[in-house]
């Protein structure tokens, strides 16, 4: 009968099915989740034989008053074992507990003192969950101060965690009391509603939105999956209705606003004229948060615009009574390097991988072009490339030929003769910088100068880069041990070559030195400089992290003879197999 119905043939169900009923399809694709009973397997045990009390929160344990202090800590563990349904909000491939979780903790902290106001709660870094993770939460609530406001701060680490390994601090805010913000008709409520959806609306058309969601790096599974209908008011503010799916419906009473439920309703942002330029955002910030009732299972909500990055939320239930009021929400972005180091750092108990990236230097000053002086056979054309900008460079064969007074800025070239081999001419060029350098330093003269070593192609800066002197990189090296001893004396530029570089190097040289940077790159006109960066999993670093290494092959220590090239080669013996 089915083959037949979806060949075109019509049938009489209810004769097939008698008593059956039509429901909808989910609109979007199945996936895999969770059935198991929220908390299985992580029970809490007899916490008041510890001295604690019941913090009564599914995603708190416990609770305990600080001796000498009306200070407040409540702690709770969440993984995805306890908490299944944290696996339905994913960002760029990460499980991240959702903001709203976060202020749904500072409520209940709220709660537990008797303050009945988020005045503000601003997220500090994202926390990710790996499949087999489990981390500790702590929430501490201070004592109040003379303002009468409370300072509450949530913190995780590995559950597993060493004592000396630190905490993370996810979310810092402030709590009040009396705060209550009142709307048009007091009781929290910015819109009417005795009509839903209100009068005067346009139908906002939410097909795909999810599909499009996740093309952005958003993966939000079923339990996430709550925006129902939404639509844009005649002011520009969107009204959206928001509901839990039925897997997580009964939890919805043991919460103040179900995480997924408040999550939801920050989707409809998207049609809130916010600038997106910077991709697809997260809740970043609340402020003046009141919970007015619990337990809701279905909000009905108003999103108006409060700047280029923030809204206001008023939120009721299916009857229009008020459920949450929040002065402000900010979105940010975030970026696929902040869950890099989230999730390969302190907050999962693995040590953070990073690397050195070098990025546009875009504080630039203005500055115009310093005059200096060239030592060497100037074969880069830098002597010209200054006469264009009306400052005249004169080229000098070595520094004991330079007339006082010397120029503030002497550029000294690094390049090496391509017609001696790799290694004579890494020698040669290593031991004549080596000798420049400690000239220098030792010469009252250039006491108040800078040697800018200038090198090409020395320096792979980005992925289509090619090091084309290798002899000139180990110069990198020497000069950057130079610095290291004599800050501010010397500065590294390495240029591709380009005639648009070289053309520019005045002004971007004269930008470098302006910044104080130490080492720079000249890309296509552009400045380049050194910044550490969290290793973003799929790139050449993390996949050579994760290499295996050859038992049979060779293993080069740089530097070996010093102590920690000993425990280095102990290492890749005993733990990597080496021979």
């Amino acid at each position: 009968l089915a083959e037949l119905h979806v060949h075109g043939v019509a049938l009489d169900w209810r004769a097939v099915l008698p008593g059956g009923r039509r429901v909808e399809l989910p609109t979007y694709a199945f996936q895999h989740h969770w059935y198991w009973p929220q908390g299985a397997g992580d029970r809490a045990g007899n916490v008041a034989a510890a001295g604690l009390a019941a913090a009564g929160h599914p995603l708190l344990g416990a609770a305990v008053g600080l001796a000498g202090s009306d200070g407040v800590l409540l702690t709770g563990r969440l993984s995805l074992r306890s908490h299944p349904w944290l696996a339905d909000h994913a960002v760029m491939g990460s499980v991240v507990v959702p903001g709203t979780a976060f202020l749904e903790l500072a409520i209940r902290a709220g709660d537990q003192v008797g303050f009945d106001v988020v005045e503000e709660l601003t997220l500090a870094a994202p926390l990710v969950l790996g499949e087999r993770d489990a981390v500790a939460v702590q929430v501490w609530v201070a004592a109040a101060a003379e303002s009468g406001r409370r300072g509450v701060n949530i913190y995780a680490r590995p559950a597993e965690a060493a004592e000396d390994e630190p905490w993370v601090e996810h979310a810092a805010g402030i709590l009040a009391v009396d705060g209550r913000r009142a709307g048009a008709d007091g009781r929290g409520v910015e819109f009417d509603t005795v009509v839903w959806p209100p009068r005067g609306v346009s139908a906002i058309e939410l097909d795909g939105l999810y599909e499009r969601l996740d093309g952005d790096g958003l993966s939000y599974g079923p339990v996430f999956q709550g925006l129902r209908a939404a639509w844009r008011g005649e002011g520009g503010e969107v009204f959206a209705e928001v509901a839990l799916p039925g897997q997580v419906e009964s939890s919805a009473g043991s919460f103040g606003v179900h995480p997924a439920l408040l999550d939801a309703a920050s989707h409809a942002v998207t049609f809130a004229g916010l600038d997106d330029s910077e991709g697809r955002r997260l809740p970043f910030s609340w402020g003046g948060v009141c919970l007015h009732a619990s337990g809701a299972s279905l909000l009905r909500v108003r999103l108006a615009k409060t700047g280029d990055d923030s809204v206001s939320v008023s939120a009721v239930d299916a009857t229009g009574e008020p459920v949450l009021s929040a002065r402000s929400l900010v979105l940010r972005p975030v970026s696929a390097d902040q869950l890099a180091v989230a999730s390969g750092g302190r907050g999962t108990g693995r040590d953070p991988l990073f690397e050195v990236e070098w990025s546009p230097l875009t504080e630039l000053s203005t500055a115009d072009a310093v005059p200096v002086a060239v030592l060497g056979l100037d074969l880069l054309g830098v002597a010209a490339a200054w006469e264009t900008v009306g400052q005249p460079a004169q080229v000098h064969a070595d520094l004991s030929v330079l007339a006082d007074p010397v120029p503030s800025v002497i550029m000294a070239e690094a390049i090496s003769d391509p017609a001696c081999g790799v290694v004579e001419s890494a020698h040669e060029l290593a031991a004549r910088m080596l000798d420049l350098v400690q000239r220098w330093l030792v010469d009252d003269r250039f006491v108040d100068s800078r040697l800018v070593v200038l090198t090409s192609g020395a320096i792979e800066a980005r992925e289509e880069d090619a090091v084309t002197d290798l002899p000139a990189a180990g110069v990198w090296g020497l000069v950057r041990s130079a610095q290291l001893e004599n800050p501010g004396r010397f500065v590294l530029v390495d240029v591709d070559g380009r005639e648009s570089s070289l053309s520019a190097l005045p002004e971007m040289l004269a930008w470098v030195l302006a910044s104080g940077e130490p080492q720079a790159v000249v890309r296509g006109g552009e400045v380049l400089v050194p910044r550490l960066a969290g290793v973003v999993p799929g790139s050449k670093v993390a996949d050579a992290a994760g290499r295996v290494w050859d038992p049979e092959g060779t293993v080069l220590i740089t530097g070996g003879t010093g102590g920690l090239g000993g425990l280095f080669a102990r290492h890749v013996v005993a733990e990597r197999g080496v021979r």
